[in-house]
C-alpha cells in the first residue's frame, strides 16, 4: 500500500450510539470503507450494551462503559488476519450496539378468533387482547438467533415474530386450563401468570426477557355475543312465561306508535280470545253451551265465575256462593273454583 493510499484511509477513533430515534432494538456502526484505529474509544451508555463482531464471529460482548480497543481489552486482536504484534496497526470488525430499556405498553392481540373447548358453551370462539413488555437481556443469543447482520432491527420487526409466539402459549393456555368463559373475567390475573410462565423459557432462547405480560379483555365474537346476552336475560327472569310477558309488554309502547296501533294489538287480543271461546264449545258434546244442571254447565257456570277478569275476588266469591246455593253448581265445583280464585288472588 502506498504512503498516499494509507493517507486517505479513514479511521474511526470513536465508537458510540446516541439512540436517536425510538424503537431501534439494535443498530450497527457504519464501517463501510472505515477501520478502527488501535486504541479507539468504545463507549457503551446505561441501558446499552455492544456487541464486537471479527469475521463473522462473536469475539466480545461489552455492557456500560468506556473502553481503549487494545490488545488488553479486547484479546482477539490479537489473531486478526496479517496481524502484526509488533505494529499496532488499524483493523476492520463489526460494532453492533443494542438497546437493554425496557419496552413499555407492547400491544399483542388475536388477528383472528381462537376456537377452544368450553366447560359450559362446548365449542367457542375467543378473542384476547393485552400488554407485555421486555428486553433483550442477552445480546450475543439475540444478534446470532435474530437481528443478525442487519444494519437496524426495531421493536416492529420484533414483535412479528413475538406475537405469534404470545398468541400460541395464549391458545394453550386457555384450552387447558378448563375454566368456562364466564369465570375467565375472575381468573384474568392468574391466565396471565400462566401465560407469562409459559413463555418465559421461549423468549429467553432468542435473548429476549419477559418483564410483564397481561390479559386485559377476552371476548366472544359478536354473534356469539348477542346469543349469550340472550341467554343471560332470560336466566335473569328466573321464568321463561314471565320473560314472554315481559316483552309482550314492552312491545305495547312500540306498537302504539305505529300506525294501526293499539288497535291493532286490541283487534288481535279479542281475536285470540273469540277463538279460544269457540274451541272451548267444540270440546263440549253437541257443540253447544252445556245446560245448566248438567256437570259440564255447572263446571262451565263456576269457571266463568271464577276467571271473570275484571271481577273483585270478594265478589267472584259472592257469585260463586249464590250458584251453590241455587243448586246450580256442586259443592266439588264450588270448592275448585274458590281455590282457583284464592290461587290467583295470592299469586
Amino acid at each position: 500500500m502506498g504512503l498516499g493510499s494509507f493517507i486517505r484511509k479513514q479511521f474511526i477513533d470513536i465508537l458510540q450510539w446516541n439512540e436517536d430515534t425510538d424503537g431501534v432494538l439494535a443498530w450497527r456502526h457504519p464501517m463501510q470503507d472505515f477501520e478502527i484505529q488501535y486504541g479507539a474509544s468504545l463507549t457503551v451508555r446505561e441501558s446499552q450494551m455492544a456487541v464486537f463482531v471479527n469475521e463473522g464471529q462473536i469475539a466480545d460482548v461489552f455492557g456500560p462503559g468506556m473502553y481503549k480497543l487494545t490488545t488488553q481489552t479486547l484479546p482477539v486482536l490479537t489473531y486478526l488476519k496479517n496481524w502484526d504484534k509488533l505494529f499496532e496497526s488499524p483493523f476492520k470488525s463489526d460494532v453492533i450496539f443494542f438497546s437493554t430499556r425496557l419496552q413499555l405498553g407492547r400491544r399483542w392481540g388475536t388477528a383472528q378468533p381462537v376456537t377452544i373447548r368450553d366447560s359450559e358453551f362446548g365449542m367457542v370462539r375467543l378473542r384476547a387482547f393485552g400488554v407485555y413488555s421486555y428486553l433483550i437481556s442477552d445480546p450475543a443469543k439475540f444478534y446470532r438467533e435474530i437481528s443478525g447482520t442487519r444494519d437496524v432491527f426495531t421493536v416492529d420487526d420484533l414483535e412479528l415474530q413475538l406475537r405469534n409466539m404470545v398468541v400460541a402459549a395464549m391458545t394453550t393456555a386457555l384450552g387447558g386450563s378448563n375454566v368456562a368463559f364466564l369465570d375467565i373475567a375472575a381468573n384474568q390475573g392468574l391466565m396471565s401468570q400462566k401465560i407469562a410462565e409459559a413463555l418465559g423459557p421461549v423468549f429467553d432462547r432468542y435473548g429476549v426477557k419477559l418483564d410483564n405480560f397481561t390479559v386485559e379483555n377476552v371476548s366472544l365474537p359478536e354473534e356469539l355475543q348477542k346469543a349469550l346476552d340472550t341467554r343471560i336475560s332470560i336466566g335473569m327472569t328466573g321464568d321463561l312465561g314471565k320473560y314472554t310477558q315481559y316483552q309482550t309488554a314492552s312491545s305495547i309502547p312500540m306498537a302504539a306508535q305505529n300506525e294501526g296501533g293499539i288497535a291493532g294489538i286490541g283487534a288481535g287480543l279479542a281475536a285470540g280470545a273469540a277463538l279460544g271461546q269457540t274451541m272451548a264449545q267444540g270440546l263440549v258434546p253437541g257443540a253447544g253451551a252445556a245446560a245448566p244442571g248438567t256437570a259440564a254447565g255447572a263446571g262451565a257456570a263456576a269457571g266463568a265465575a271464577a276467571g271473570s277478569a275484571g271481577a273483585d275476588p270478594v265478589q267472584r266469591l259472592q257469585q260463586l256462593k249464590d250458584l251453590l246455593d241455587k243448586g246450580l253448581i256442586t259443592i266439588a265445583d264450588y270448592d275448585s273454583a274458590k281455590a282457583e280464585v284464592l290461587k290467583k288472588l295470592t299469586s
